[in-house]
Order: C-alpha cells, then sequence, then structure tokens
C-alpha cells in the first residue's frame, strides 16, 4: 500500500465491509481523503475518476475501484485487493523500488523518486519472461500518466505480480490520479523523467516538455518495435467522448 495518505484494509462480510480481525484476510483497502492537501476533498473521486479512464477508455489493466461515502456524505476511494489467491494465500509481489534496490538506507529519503522510466523497462526486460508483451502495457501506462499529468508515478506505484504459472507480469496498475489539480508537481515523478544517463531529445532541449517524438523514441530504446510504438501513440491522439 504505497504513499503517505491514510489507508485502511477491511473485510467484505456478507454486504457489509468491516476491520479485520488479527490475521484475518482482507479484501478491500480504504482510502479517505487525505490531510493537509489542496482541494483534499476532491483527491477520492479525481483517483477514480483517473482510474475508470485508464481502464474504461485505454484499456490500462488496473485495480478495480468504486467510490464510496460515509454516513456524513464525505467520499472515500475503494480498492479491490488483487495480491490475493481465491484459497486465501498471498501471491507473489515486488515494486520496482525493491526491485532496483533502492530504499532509504540505500539511496535516502527520495529514492522511490530516483532513476528513470527507462531503467524501470531494462528491469522489465530482466525480470518477466514475457517482457515484451509487458513493455507494451508499460509503455502505455507511462504515456497515460503523462497525458493526465500524473506527477506522483514513482518506482513503488510499478509492480510486478506472479502468476498461475509461477512467473511475473506487472501487476494491475494502481494510485492513477491528476496530481496537477492539488499539486505544483514536475510532468513525471522519476527525477530522471524518461531517458536514463542524461539522454535528452532535441525536441525535450528546445521545448522542455515532452512530445510526440520523445514517446516515440522511448518505446525505441526500451526495445518496441517501431510500427508498435506509433499504434500506441495513436490511442492516445484521438478525442473520446467518455473521457
Amino acid at each position: 500500500m504505497s504513499g503517505v495518505q491514510g489507508k485502511n484494509v477491511f473485510v467484505l462480510d456478507g454486504t457489509s465491509l468491516r476491520l479485520p480481525q488479527p490475521n484475518e484476510q482482507t479484501h478491500y483497502i480504504l482510502k479517505p481523503i487525505p490531510a493537509d492537501l489542496p482541494k483534499a476533498t476532491e483527491i477520492p473521486a479525481n483517483e477514480h475518476l483517473t482510474m475508470q479512464i485508464a481502464r474504461q477508455v485505454y484499456g490500462v489493466s488496473s485495480a478495480a475501484n468504486g467510490l464510496i461515502f460515509f454516513v456524513d456524505e464525505e467520499p472515500a476511494l475503494l480498492f479491490k485487493r488483487f495480491d490475493f489467491r481465491s484459497d486465501g494465500s498471498k501471491w507473489r509481489q515486488e515494486d520496482f523500488a525493491s526491485l532496483s534496490g533502492r530504499t532509504k538506507q540505500s539511496a535516502g529519503p527520495d529514492y522511490k523518486y530516483e532513476g528513470s522510466y527507462e531503467e524501470i523497462a531494462q528491469l522489465i526486460k530482466h525480470h518477466l519472461s514475457a517482457y515484451r508483451v509487458e513493455l507494451e502495457k508499460f509503455f502505455r501506462l507511462v504515456l497515460f500518466n503523462d497525458l493526465f499529468s500524473n506527477g506522483d508515478a514513482h518506482l513503488k506505484n510499478f509492480s510486478i505480480i506472479e502468476t498461475l504459472d509461477g512467473d511475473f507480469v506487472l501487476s494491475p496498475a494502481y494510485n492513477l490520479i491528476c496530481t496537477r489539480l492539488h499539486l505544483t508537481d514536475s510532468d513525471m515523478a522519476l527525477k530522471d523523467g524518461l531517458f536514463s544517463n542524461d539522454y535528452e531529445t532535441d525536441s525535450y532541449t528546445a521545448n522542455a516538455f515532452y512530445a510526440f517524438v520523445d514517446f516515440l523514441i522511448f518505446g525505441s530504446r526500451i526495445g518496441t518495435a517501431k510500427k508498435r510504438v506509433r499504434q500506441q501513440l495513436v490511442i492516445f491522439q484521438k478525442d473520446y467522448e467518455k473521457v
């Protein structure tokens, strides 16, 4: 459960949610309104809407969630957990802070913001057997985060999860939100941005923001065929009435 926002885990008991007993398997994560952020009361609706746009419009695999309300009509966001098997045991799951070997002790207090999205792609190649498929999913998620101004897509907000076959794939997306509505933050959560080794395109040097050509080059650098990269980009160039 990444992030500083307060969260609680719950058990579904019939049609009601309740707090778990010690060692009881939980089914849901509840994210109420966080404290000390601008327009905080709008954060549950913001995250819910952003998650729905990702899933329903752009086909981004993401955690099932719903906007719910307390008896005083205060909103909260409810997520269905995806890290448990049907028999109650947990799927193995690791985020990319762990996979990159970064902790507070090894990389400082901002460890989850270190690195680049190209570095995450290299870790996907190293750890996932079906990496070509997973790289396309990752590319689409990074592009979505940029276009919908999610400035908190850090290392702990990307994970891999075990499958029935015992290998690993990217987990469903989570913590998708338009941070620009609440904070004046950067376009990219990771300090090095899209590229590793201080690489910068001529377009970015001239304009100081990522554009079509940056993502075209990014997709090619992480190992996706240019034709497939262009197909992904076309999806995000269209207008969608549902959005």
